[in-house]
């Protein structure tokens, strides 16, 4: 395994540097200061839209899509310090580069499993950013940590789908931004596979019998950057037949292979959210003084310092193993180390983080730090793309299978 950055890693890396430091850090003041005074809290900042252009301008744009027909064709190992960097400002930099999650991996399944109508009506558009997408899993009423216990129903009335359920913590699906679903559900809820049960049907916002019921907070936050998460109803939606993706049957397999991608991207900018956390952290640290010296003359502070620098070098090093696997024996032959990243990078950085809002005492837990923000959010990841304990449980079995 070799990490050095070659050589358009390098280049890109260079770029995206500067454009964080002349563009997007200076505008994240900005854009809070735009927000409140837009109409509605959900609107885009006209700020973002300047960045967006700016970015496309650059070269800066659609980096996650290793397919080169539709993105920079670039592997996971060359984007993940690229994604660590967006990482530093979550609220700006994804959305403006076209990396952001929920479009990241809808753009993936578009691209990989759907046909040429829906690629040209939905994919382009997507990735011109032009658009906004959502994808519509998890559901209030049952454990949807086990995807099979999807209640949604998907059935067929001629040639159309009539779709019935309620979701929530829709990501995205605030904002007005937002023209297309990908909604999971059951066509087969009796089928003997339970594995066969579940499809995916591309349902546009503006289908009669769809709402947004109501944006969902986390930890008190509305999460306007990332287009919210939404409470959505389908009351009897109907689609044309035409708007499966892939096959019947196939939507448990689809969110695999949707869910691989987004949980190493997740991971690489969780690393980049330490590191902006430290760098915090420090300066605090120099410029603090309490009991008659600095904060970075204290123990306690040295020993919160060293131990997130260590924690964040170990990550970075298993989330790019893990990259490389992804590219040489794909998905599948990574899936213990995509388990591995998931387990430990959200609960590593969550802590690195608390410790930072702890350094800043109570500035860590106001508006005034980005701090609190970062801590929900990745508090947040230890949930969202499957549990810890879910993936804590596939991989201890996977273990214990060479022992029996």
């Amino acid at each position: 395994m070799d990490f050095a950055f070659d050589a358009r890693t390098e280049e890109l890396r260079a770029k995206l540097l500067a454009f964080m430091d002349e563009y997007v850090h200076p505008a994240e003041a900005v854009a809070h200061e735009q927000r409140a005074r837009l109409a509605s809290p959900w609107d885009t900042p006209p700020v973002v839209e300047e960045l967006k252009a700016e970015a496309r301008r650059q070269g800066l744009w659609n980096l996650f899509l290793p397919d080169a027909e539709y993105g920079a064709g670039l592997t996971n190992l060359q984007y993940a310090p690229l994604a660590e960097i967006t990482g530093r400002s979550p609220q700006l930099a994804p959305t403006v580069t076209n990396c952001a999650a929920p479009d990241t991996g809808n753009m993936e399944v578009l691209a990989q499993f759907g046909d040429e109508q829906q690629k040209k009506q939905w994919l382009q558009p997507l990735l011109a950013g032009e658009i906004r997408s959502a994808f519509a899993m998890t559901e209030p009423e049952v454990a949807s940590s086990d995807a099979t216990n999807i209640t949604t129903r998907i059935e067929r009335d001629g040639d159309e789908y009539v779709i019935t359920g309620r979701k929530w913590y829709i990501s995205g699906a605030m904002n007005p931004d937002c023209k297309i679903f990908i909604v999971m559900g059951k066509t087969d809820p009796d089928g003997p596979d339970i594995r066969r049960q579940q499809s995916m049907v591309l349902v546009p916002r503006d289908t009669p019998g769809v709402t947004v019921k109501r944006a969902m907070q986390v930890y008190g936050y509305e999460d306007h950057y990332h287009g919210g998460h939404a409470e959505v109803v389908f009351d009897h939606a109907r689609v044309p037949v035409a708007n499966l993706i892939g096959e019947e049957g196939g939507g448990f397999a689809i969110a695999q292979a949707r869910l691989g991608p987004g949980r190493i991207h997740h991971c690489m900018r969780l690393i980049g959210m330490a590191e902006r956390a430290i760098e915090l952290m420090c300066t605090r640290a120099v410029s603090r003084t309490a009991f008659g010296k600095a904060l970075a003359q204290q123990g306690v502070v040295h020993n919160w310092i060293a131990d997130a620098r260590v924690a964040v070098e170990q990550l970075r090093l298993l989330v790019l193993k893990t990259a490389w696997m992804m590219d040489t024996v794909g998905n599948k032959g990574a899936h213990t180390e995509i388990q591995a990243i998931k387990i430990a990078t959200p609960r590593t950085v969550v802590d690195i983080i608390d410790k930072a809002v702890q350094l800043h005492g109570a500035g860590g837990v106001s508006q005034d730090f980005p701090l609190a923000e970062l801590w929900a959010a990745a508090r947040t990841l230890r949930l969202a793309d499957g549990p810890d304990e879910v993936h804590q449980r596939s991989l201890a079995r996977r273990e214990l299978k060479k022992y029996l």
